[in-house]
């Protein structure tokens, strides 16, 4: 029989719908159940893509005598960690509060009234057994001092970030070029000088570090951080954290090498290195990032594209239950399908009969970029293998659409259409902007009555059923901001605005300064959390603040810059000190240190005039632009010239005489 998941939309969840364990989703019912029966709560939280969440699910949960077990002492809660990242941020960090290593599977025990007492991640199947007993042996025997402990780590959570970090802005709300190199070499001293990336293992790509190296060496053209910028890329795109046949990057290599991957695909990883790679591409012209963003989207047009036009989350590691099985490759079945190509192919990606990986298994991956064969013979080497690969069982796709990992693929189709001018990369940012628009957004009354925008979480048969987070609204802005900025469609910049008012209307701490995670008007949790440090996915209070900045410049909001640089002045002290999680802001900083540039282009063929404009990289400025006329505050008093389309650069509202020569206006943002 079922349990309580079958009735959800999650991928995930639903593999779980037919464990013999007695599953609830997160909510009421479970919650009340759990205090109506005094017993311990098991909140397992995970991910479709995520290995050892399968691995636990086939050796415990689908174990009948543990499930027996599980359902005898416990309420058990199975949370999609997508779907419910709020829940995920609560339970992550009482594990790490308990002095615990994070990750998934995150399985976390708690009291009836849903705080915390003691948690972990995988566990082995007997190890498991005898913790559930355990469990329960210590809630009925120690019940106060649980309740105790819980109550602590709870506590811990209440305190404002403000007075946990020891956050004050001073009076210039300010970062000089001088802290900026002093940001560098911080993170200097953790690169990677062999491999590129940081000093670490596993290595994940970290995509707002390198986005601020972009920036940092366009501001102060140190060669040390475009050496090291370029180092990385190159790894990222011949190591097998890249999908070489298919496109697309893998989660992050197990490695210090990129040569190992992890072999999930996710969506936010992917938006977020097509924005990276286009910027790349725009600052060095070289013609492999070209092709990494290229290949990457038409995959995302392939596998990842529903026919509304939405973007699914993620593709997993494993097919027929083993980890990159649909990835990997014999040296007979190359040689087979390449025949006399497969030589010079197997010496390029270091093919053995023994493998390059585990098993006799091969990996693709590229210690230098190819040679010795034109690249047309490459390209047919690759069509093969691909083909053959197609017949393969395929890796499980998570299929549900989220708000926010949207966003951040929107802006990526944006920014490679921006500096690679393919039209078909708006035709589909366009598709998918609609489809948020449509299907994801919702009407709300704002306090004076007015007609606002809010947002849905998630999106799957139809139906959004979860009210959006700050990190929906942030990536939307975001994209939404950068595609009026492309197509000068107002209603772009109308909807970005509309989002941003209700954001600060229902996620904004005035007292604190900074947003919180959850809307107002959501489910009110054990704590409400707020999200500062920048990881895979920078922090939805970083994009924020890069929005509200931007915003304000091009609508003239003079509030929503304020409040942009009140945060990233309060976070100043640590984005100097640890500095490796906080990259965003310090993009955001990158700005700040010169004044932003307000292109104004005015005219029949102001899109065109923008396309000539972008092909020299200069990321701080904004642009506006309309064919005839238009209300915006950078657009009134400006007019075309005698049908030509004239340009007005600007620096602090204050313009230079218009030009319609392009090489015055490189001049002039100089």
């Amino acid at each position: 029989m079922p349990n309580q998941l079958i009735h959800e939309t999650s991928p995930y969840l639903l593999q779980h719908a037919h464990n013999p364990v007695e599953w609830y989703p997160w909510g009421e019912a479970a919650l009340q159940k759990a205090q109506a029966e005094n017993k311990p709560i098991l909140v397992s939280i995970g991910y479709s893509a995520c290995h050892w969440c399968h691995v636990m699910e086939r050796e415990s949960f689908e174990n009948q005598q543990i499930a027996d077990l599980m359902n005898a002492h416990l309420v058990c809660i199975k949370v999609d960690r997508e779907e419910r990242p709020d829940v995920d941020a609560i339970y992550m960090e009482a594990l790490q509060a308990m002095g615990l290593q994070g990750g998934w599977p995150l399985n976390v025990f708690l009291m009836p009234n849903a705080r915390p007492f003691y948690g972990g991640t995988y566990f082995p199947p007997q190890n498991w057994a005898n913790l559930v007993v355990g469990i329960k042996r210590a809630f009925d025997e120690n019940y106060e001092k649980l309740q105790e402990s819980a109550d602590g780590f709870t506590q811990n959570m209440l305190f404002s970030e403000s007075e946990k970090y020891g956050l004050q802005a001073d009076e210039e709300l300010s970062f000089s070029e001088e802290e900026l190199v002093a940001v560098f070499n911080r993170m200097r001293a953790n690169f990677d000088y062999e491999r590129g990336g940081m000093n670490r293992a596993p290595k994940f790509p970290m995509p707002s570090i390198w986005k601020f190296m972009l920036r940092y060496y366009q501001l102060t053209k140190d060669e040390r951080a475009l050496q090291h910028l370029n180092l990385t890329l190159d790894r990222l795109a011949l190591g097998g954290i890249y999908d070489i046949l298919g496109g697309g990057w893998t989660r992050y290599s197990t490695d210090a090498d990129w040569k190992v991957p992890h072999f999930e695909k996710m969506l936010y990883d992917n938006g977020q290195l097509v924005s990276l790679y286009a910027e790349a591409y725009a600052l060095t012209r070289d013609h492999l990032y070209k092709e990494r963003v290229t290949q990457t989207i038409n995959w995302l047009q392939r596998e990842m594209t529903s026919p509304e036009g939405g973007f699914y989350s993620a593709l997993d590691a494993d097919s027929e239950g083993e980890e990159g099985k649909f990835y990997i490759w014999k040296k007979q079945e190359i040689d087979y399908l390449l025949a006399e190509k497969s030589a010079e192919f197997n010496e390029a990606f270091n093919i053995t009969e023994e493998g390059n990986w585990e098993h006799g298994n091969n990996i693709l991956h590229l210690e230098d970029r190819l040679w010795g064969v034109d690249n047309t013979q490459w390209d047919k080497m690759f069509a093969t293998l691909l083909e053959e690969r197609s017949k393969r069982v395929r890796p499980g796709l998570d299929d549900k659409i989220l708000c926010s990992w949207n966003g951040l693929m929107l802006k990526g189709l944006v920014d490679a259409y921006r500096y690679i001018n393919d039209p078909a990369f708006l035709t589909l940012a366009l598709v998918n902007a609609h489809f948020i628009q449509t299907k994801m957004s919702v009407v709300v009354q704002t306090e004076d009555g007015r007609e606002g925008r809010g947002l849905w979480h998630n999106y799957k048969n139809g139906k959004a059923t979860i009210i959006a987070y700050l990190e929906d609204y942030a990536s939307v802005i975001e994209a939404y901001t950068a595609l009026y900025q492309v197509t000068f469609d107002e209603q772009w910049l109308h909807e970005a605005e509309m989002l941003t008012d209700y954001v600060i209307a229902n996620f904004y701490d005035a007292e604190d300064q900074f947003f919180y995670f959850t809307d107002s008007q959501g489910e009110q949790l054990i704590a409400r959390k707020k999200e500062l440090f920048d990881n895979v996915i920078p922090a939805s209070n970083s994009i924020m603040a890069g929005n509200l900045y931007n915003l304000g410049i091009l609508l003239d909001r003079r509030d929503f810059v304020d409040i942009a640089r009140l945060m990233l002045a309060k976070m100043k002290k640590l984005v100097l000190t640890d500095t490796q999680w906080l990259t965003n802001w310090a993009t955001l900083a990158t700005q700040l240190v010169k004044p932003t540039a307000e292109v104004a282009i005015v005219g029949p063929d102001a899109q065109g005039i923008r396309a000539l404009l972008d092909q020299t990289y200069n990321p701080n400025k904004v642009f506006a632009g309309t064919a005839e006329g238009s209300g915006l505050p950078l657009l009134q008093g400006r007019t075309a010239q005698d049908g030509r389309t004239m340009i007005y650069v600007c620096f602090d509202k204050t313009c230079q005489l218009p030009t319609d020569n392009i090489s015055k206006a490189l001049e002039l943002l100089k």
